[in-house]
């Protein structure tokens, strides 16, 4: 319905209050909004206990470790919290707002695994596939390998030709080797420097002559821009669109994701947050990293910016089995082998860079295998999700119908563990 539609209807009812009329009108202009609100007691949530997320929020900002935060809980397709608390800019004294656009960093990746899976179901892709069938330049990929000195010192790499081609697989499960921090990584911002005034294409096709960290599919190792990037450009060939363009035709568009983007419209930035990073002294103002600042360069690991309304749109569909009030992204088995473990133990075994015991990992999302093991995440076995490098996270959890998002603009801490733990404890069913 449209607001000409209110208007016209409220000419045949005169005698309709002014106070209704206004009501109507409000409701038709917040019908955006995807995902309804509820209250607490009718999804099986405490609203007591739920206040315990806002003072948790508080604690945070009260010690420095945040300026602000925005957090949404989400339950059987309800909202039942929705807060904003603390300050989106310090210096200009400016509050936290609903609708604040955050730079959600490696957030971008599932929305980049959700639109791989895409063409998967519609035959273009097959996670099997080598990468060089849509990056000719990944044909006959090389291994790099340490080379050692008389006295055992690591003096260079030498190559090997990798036992096998890398795969889609290889990419959207971190299992690649490509520049993910191992010996070929240093030799790989040499041959593929990620020119931020390129794209995707020229940095992907490049990105093929770099040696790899590891023999494909033997270690997972997080490939922070690279590989999840080389999945944009494939999506880019499979498509015919460029990688920004599909994801708002093909995602964001038809969840009503209006605010996420690669570029922040020149309108809307005043609503973006302001990066600031801990210090002895406080939090300090940090720049936002051209890696997110540059405006042609739009693959699929990281640069997306949105609100945690938006997300909560993409979070939604994936609880609801990739759909979200009759728009269906994903059928629902697709997103079962999203949230599946796909690397065996490898994931757990990674040390710093991987999981923890009792966790695994499926097409660019961590999963929970046991949450007795795993119990510091405070997650369902089942659930899953990931988090951005500025302290934004996420997670699914199918067995509960949630979903939680929250967005600030710090990273490190404790916060997410105390997030994760002031959702679950407002379970009452």
């Amino acid at each position: 319905m449209h607001a000409n539609s209110a208007r016209d209807g409220a000419r045949f009812v005169p005698r309709l209050s002014l106070v209704f009329v206004v009501l109507v009108l409000l409701a038709v202009a917040t019908a955006g909004a995807q995902v309804p609100a509820g209250t607490p007691d009718d999804v099986g949530l405490s609203a007591k206990r739920l206040q315990r997320i806002g003072d948790m929020i508080r604690r945070a900002i009260d010690t420095d470790q945040i300026s602000g935060a925005v957090t949404v809980v989400a339950r059987r397709g309800q909202v039942a919290h929705f807060e904003a608390h603390g300050l989106m800019d310090i210096e200009a004294d400016a509050p936290m707002r609903k609708d604040t656009i955050f730079p959600i960093a490696s957030m971008t990746k599932p929305v980049t695994g959700v639109a791989i899976l895409m063409l998967v179901e519609e035959g273009k892709v097959r996670l099997s596939d080598p990468v060089s069938r849509f990056i000719p330049e990944f044909r006959d990929t090389k291994v790099a390998m340490p080379r050692s000195n008389a006295a055992g010192t690591q003096e260079g790499i030498y190559t090997v030709p990798a036992k096998r081609e890398i795969t889609v697989q290889d990419l959207i499960t971190h299992t690649s080797g490509l520049v993910s921090g191992g010996a070929g990584s240093e030799a790989a911002s040499r041959i593929a420097p990620r020119e931020l005034t390129g794209s995707v294409a020229d940095w992907a096709a490049a990105l093929g002559a770099a040696p790899l960290d590891f023999q494909p599919g033997s270690r997972w190792a997080y490939s922070g821009l690279a590989g999840i990037d080389t999945l944009g450009r494939i999506v880019e060939v499979a498509s015919g669109l460029t990688f920004d363009e599909f994801l708002r035709q093909r995602i964001f568009d038809p969840l009503g994701m209006k605010d996420t983007a690669f570029n922040v419209p020149d309108e809307s930035m005043p609503r973006v947050v302001t990066l600031y990073r801990r210090t002895p002294d406080g939090l300090e103002h940090r720049p936002v990293p051209e890696w997110v600042a540059t405006r042609t360069l739009h693959g699929g690991g990281g640069g997306l910016w949105s609100t945690a309304e938006d997300y909560l749109q993409f979070a939604q569909m994936l609880v609801n089995k990739g759909e979200l009030n009759g728009t269906r992204l994903l059928g629902s088995r697709t997103v079962d082998l999203m949230a599946s473990n796909h690397v065996g133990d490898l994931y757990a075994q990674a040390g710093r860079t991987g999981g923890r015991p009792g966790k695994g990992f499926g097409l660019t999302v961590d999963v929970v295998l046991d949450a007795v093991v795993a119990r510091d995440d405070h997650r369902s076995t089942g659930s899953f999700g990931w988090s951005g490098a500025f302290g934004t996270t996420f997670w699914v959890d199918a067995k509960e119908e949630l979903t939680a998002i929250l967005m600030v603009q710090t990273p490190g801490g404790p916060l997410r563990a105390d997030f994760q733990n002031a959702v679950m404890q407002a379970i009452v069913d």
